[in-house]
């Protein structure tokens, strides 16, 4: 790889030997600050936003079906855009395209605080989804990057932070905003926070090199951003109807999974495709993905029923709810850094299997509520959740990360990070059908109506109705603990040994 910057700026960080895993230095600790920050902000925002949702709809006097294109414009942004980050990572240099994906998400946060109507807030969403979909990606990039691989195991964890307490603060700090300031500092707070992360972004962060000469899979965008895109909104009409049989659902459920098919045909056959899909074929990289596929799918799907049940069947508020999910988190910080270093000393393998032993033993707490289960535990449960989170979560991503020389990262950067958000998006979508279909099981009054249809029931009515509401829910997260059961046979293929450097992690000058 070129560069016009010195030797020492790029060689000492990346693929420098070390004395067995030991601990971050000064410069990764700081680097890795700079990504926490744009993280946190990103992936803050998405669950802040949600909370909001329906007092949007108040404020400019819109349809629910209408203001929830501010929560899936986004999405579709992300979706769109996350795909061309690993080729602009190459050609304009990670630190370039880090700052340009802060800046677009800032100025989007603005605006959006400052919308006059449902339609201009979505616009502006989507201008906010086109900056934040480059910025996991490319903070991912560069921090492992300048650990290098055997240290990679402890950098994910300081990444991973963000990644779970996100949407355990963004209640909380969502409906303070939202009922005692206003709904327009949902999004203002980004711009202190975005103009932070620029500076030391640019005090901080390497001096990077473009690569000119790094064309553009052209067919291959074409092919996977509208398929992502359009595979996306399929599921989430879908699980917002709570049923998939409509022709709209159909339609774009399956263009974008013919376009997705598309582009893994002509990926395998292209010289230098978007992504290179021959980075799975490493069992390393296949595991991993595998493993992170169904973790997703069973995580995004508690992450959203959690919450709803708390709120439909316990009548809790969403600032209530959001304490309530507090164990988790506090699980996740305590075994997170564990997790990092175990990985980085003994593999992936073992850490991720013991990770999942405790995610299992907490989801089982959930399958067993009523209406009148002992918050103390399911708080416990929670608790216990979040300790195999932080055990789970990011050593799976290391596992694919570790074993890839200096210039793979950024490819396997950006499709391990469109892995996470199909995976999040089907099992959000998947578990809102399930749910919604088991409720029409036991009260068919529901059916019409989705999640929302028990949601807004009169508080009397749904206190009579509890006891069907928490067997849906305790049946609908028995399907959620049976796919993490299954992602116990891709973790059995992880690596269970410390990674060694590999011989081409140091970029040549």
């Amino acid at each position: 790889m070129s560069s016009s910057a010195p030797p020492e700026a790029n060689a000492a960080p990346v693929g420098k030997p070390d004395d067995g895993g030991g601990g971050l230095d000064r410069g990764v600790l700081a680097v890795a600050m700079v990504v926490v920050l744009g993280a946190i902000m990103s992936i803050l925002d998405v669950t802040v936003v949600n909370i909001a949702i329906r007092d949007l709809s108040e404020e400019f006097d819109a349809p629910l079906s209408q203001i929830q294109w501010i929560a899936t414009g986004y999405t579709l942004a992300l979706a769109t855009v996350i795909p061309v980050t690993g080729w602009a990572a190459s050609r304009f240099g990670t630190k370039r395209l880090y700052m340009v994906s802060i800046g677009l998400f800032v100025v989007g946060s603005a605006l959006a605080g400052m919308a006059w109507s449902a339609e201009s807030l979505i616009a502006f969403r989507v201008l906010q989804g086109l900056g934040g979909g480059m910025i996991m990606p490319a903070g991912m990039t560069i921090l492992t990057q300048k650990a290098g691989p055997q240290r990679v195991g402890q950098v994910m964890s300081v990444v991973g932070i963000p990644m779970l307490l996100g949407p355990i603060s963004g209640p909380i700090l969502g409906g303070w905003l939202v009922d005692d300031v206003s709904w327009r500092w949902i999004f203002y707070i980004n711009v202190p926070i975005g103009a932070v992360a620029l500076f030391l972004a640019w005090r901080i962060l390497d001096r990077d090199t473009a690569r000119p000469g790094e064309r553009l899979d052209l067919i291959g965008l074409l092919l996977l951003s509208p398929g992502l895109a359009s595979l996306i909104y399929g599921l989430a009409t879908g699980a917002e109807k709570g049923a998939f049989d409509s022709a709209e659902v159909i339609g774009f459920t399956a263009l974008g999974a013919v376009l997705v098919v598309g582009f893994v045909v002509r990926a395998l056959r292209a010289e230098a495709p978007l992504i290179d899909l021959r980075l799975f074929t490493r069992r390393s990289v296949a595991a991993a993905s595998g493993t992170m596929v169904l973790f997703q799918l069973a995580f995004f799907g508690a992450m959203l029923l959690m919450p709803l049940y708390y709120q439909v069947v316990r009548s809790e508020s969403a600032f209530h709810t959001g304490l309530l999910l507090i164990p988790q988190g506090l699980g996740a910080m305590i075994t997170m850094p564990i997790g990092g270093k175990l990985t980085d000393k003994i593999g992936p393998g073992r850490v991720v299997l013991a990770g999942l032993v405790f995610v299992i033993a907490g989801m089982f707490g959930f399958t067993q509520v009523g209406t009148d289960t002992s918050m103390t535990l399911l708080g416990g449960a929670l608790f216990v959740m979040g300790l195999g989170m932080g055990l789970t979560m990011m050593p799976t991503m290391s596992a694919a990360m570790q074993t890839l020389g200096h210039d793979e990262v950024p490819r396997a950067s950006t499709a391990l990070n469109i892995i996470q958000q199909v995976a999040g998006s089907i099992g959000t979508a998947t578990m809102s059908v399930i749910l919604t279909t088991e409720l029409a099981d036991r009260l068919p009054g529901a059916s019409g109506g989705g999640l929302g249809a028990a949601a807004g029931m009169p508080p009397e009515v749904r206190a009579q109705l509890a006891p069907k509401l928490a067997e849906s829910f305790g049946a609908t997260f028995w399907w959620a603990l049976v796919l993490l059961m299954l992602s116990f046979i891709p973790a059995l293929l992880l690596p269970r040994q410390r990674p060694e450097a590999p011989v081409d992690v140091m970029p040549m000058h």
